[in-house]
């Protein structure tokens, strides 16, 4: 990710994670007091005459440390690890605020799964590591530092030298160890990733893979999938889970050093029993940090592993920009013209597009035809700006493509793409895309000119009724005319139908044609279909081919030049005598 971005959020929640800071630092401080009182409180019981006053003035101190370590600690932990929660919302809306600018070159590009892993096991990570991360180091190095000065200030300083030898052994080690930790999180995280996108990809095909018996070999490939992000996280918990066992046995060296080096000074007189309890009690305020500290460079090297990852996404500029120009363009009239266009998809070595020249004026509809493959989606693609072209080739109203905004642009064109993505939400959602500008009725006059009205109000909860995921409860011309509702709602200036209604009979093709007429009316409209019936009415045609146009004029025109169109027409208008033959037989 782009620091600026953390640097971001810090300049946002600084006051609040400074005063978490504080009171962290007020908690290790108070309960580094724990262990002097009880030493004193010792030393008190030791002589001849026992001052109750004092010991019970002791006792009450005690007491007080114990409600203000709670009261301190509950502040702190709310204020930090409160922001590492803030920190995950954050980061986890800026990346699918970054992944909508993103091209569709780079979805292309990028595994379903991969995306998933970076919003949920990368964003939590980097939360780990800003939120109990931050506090456990602070907690650690704040409680551990009061702690060992106590030690030597107050009770004896080579006692504390030579306890705390096993102890800086055990943290070089820790520290030794964590690289490889944060490389091993890495691969697990990898692993996550290509195990969310098997999943999601299977049950978006689930159907193609009954359809071709085809379940237990997904079962096979998933198992080895699995396999392997289980063989990844037993590597790294094979590594992190030495740590705590390590950190045990170097701390009873520790405390067997107290114990025999501290009982030699106590009966020496050089230090007292009270002193000698004390500096146990420090002792065992310093395992806390320590043992934490195979925690923390745990969480900071998953943190730091994810941190990386989310960069190179962050790092990642979205290819379509908006357009530069001189004045402010907020909307669009309609009209659309293309000059020698030719066009190359990123990575491709032979043009999708070849050569392109077409003047469609505002009002006019335009008819595409052509065999799969020959460009007609491509077009759309360049029109909608999903892809970048050269300067000079496209011109809306007389003015560059590449001088619009997006925003402006494709607000102003209504597009309904072969693959009608319908969202798991109510009827209505789908057609007015969750937006509240649009009234009930709207939605409902979009149905009808779509006719799909119909058949809504067949449903038991009519405009209600909930769409499964992708639209899978429904059939896929009714999908179809949901996605055209969807659109006409929009009253854009130019209305592209890509292959929209191939999925619907020619009597719903005709009412829906019809319909449209009177939708566009002043209004530009392109039509990309496979079947003539659907674009006979077009005000111009072209015909597609291998990324050229071939021909060009109207349905009678071309007819008459009896060249690609005439075939087509002739090839379907057999298909369709035998289809009727066959109905009325």
């Amino acid at each position: 990710m782009k620091d600026r971005i953390i640097l971001e959020f810090f300049k946002k929640y600084w006051k609040t994670y400074l005063v978490g800071i504080v009171f962290l630092l007020l908690n290790s401080y108070i309960q580094a007091l724990g262990p002097r009182i009880l030493g004193e409180t010792i030393d008190l019981l030791e002589a001849e005459i026992i001052d109750r006053h004092k010991v019970l003035l002791y006792l009450g101190a005690m007491v007080l440390v114990a409600i203000a370590t709670f009261i301190t600690r509950f502040i702190w932990r709310y204020c930090i690890n409160g922001n590492g929660r803030n920190m995950e919302v954050f980061l986890r809306q800026k990346l699918f605020a970054h992944l909508q600018k993103m091209s569709v070159e780079f979805f292309n590009n990028k595994k379903t799964g991969d995306l998933m892993a970076y919003g949920i096991n990368d964003v939590g990570a980097v939360r780990q590591a800003f939120g109990p991360g931050v506090a456990h180091l602070i907690n650690g190095v704040g409680l551990g530092s009061i702690s060992v000065f106590a030690m030597i200030g107050t009770v004896d300083y080579r006692l504390t030298i030579v306890c705390m030898i096993p102890i800086l052994a055990t943290v070089f080690l820790i520290l030794k160890m964590g690289q490889k930790i944060r490389q091993r999180f890495r691969v697990v995280q990898e692993s996550f990733g290509a195990v969310s996108d098997r999943v999601q990809e299977n049950i978006s095909g689930i159907r193609v893979i009954k359809s071709y018996v085809q379940e237990d070999g997904e079962v096979e490939r998933f198992e080895k999938l699995n396999e392997k992000m289980k063989e990844a996280n037993i590597r790294m918990v094979r590594l992190s889970s030495v740590l705590n066992p390590l950190v045990q046995i170097f701390f009873g060296l520790s405390f067997a050093i107290s114990l025999i080096y501290g009982s030699s000074l106590v009966r020496r007189g050089a230090i007292s029993l009270g002193d000698f309890v004390a500096f146990n009690g420090y002792l065992s305020m310093v395992i806390g940090p320590v043992m934490a500290v195979s925690r923390i460079i745990n969480i900071f090297q998953r943190g730091m592993a994810s941190y990386k990852r989310l960069k190179e996404i962050f790092e990642v500029e979205p290819e379509i920009v908006d357009g530069v120009s001189d004045e402010p363009i907020e909307e669009i009239k309609g009209s659309i013209e293309i000059k020698d266009l030719t066009f190359t998809y990123p990575g491709a070595t032979e043009p999708a597009l070849k050569n392109i020249n077409i003047c469609l004026p505002q009002g006019k509809i335009l008819g595409i035809i052509g065999k799969t493959g020959c460009g007609k989606t491509t077009l759309v693609n360049l029109l909608l700006k999903l892809y970048n072209v050269e300067n000079g080739r496209i011109f809306i109203d007389g003015r560059d493509i590449n001088e619009f905004p997006l925003k402006t642009l494709r607000e102003n064109i209504g597009y309904v793409p072969q693959d009608n993505f319908l969202f798991s939400a109510t009827i209505t959602d789908n057609i007015r895309f969750f937006s509240d500008a649009y009234s009930q009725e709207e939605v409902e006059e979009a149905a009808r000119m779509s006719h799909i009205y119909d058949n809504i109000m067949e449903f038991p909860d009519k405009f209600d009724t909930m769409v499964g995921e992708r639209g899978v409860n429904l059939s896929g011309g009714q999908k179809q005319r949901i996605a055209i509702a969807r659109a006409i709602i929009k009253k854009p200036a130019v209305l592209i139908l890509d292959d929209s209604l191939s999925a619907v009979d020619t009597e719903t093709e005709e009412g829906i044609i019809r319909n449209l007429k009177t939708v566009l009316r002043g209004r530009t409209g392109i039509i990309i279909a496979h079947r003539i019936s659907a674009i006979k009415h077009a005000d111009q045609i072209i015909v597609m081919d291998h990324g050229r146009i071939v021909e060009s004029g109207t349905h009678e025109e071309l007819l008459e030049n009896g060249k690609l169109y005439y075939e087509l027409y002739r090839e379907q208008f057999k298909k369709e005598q035998k289809k009727v033959a066959y109905e009325t037989a």
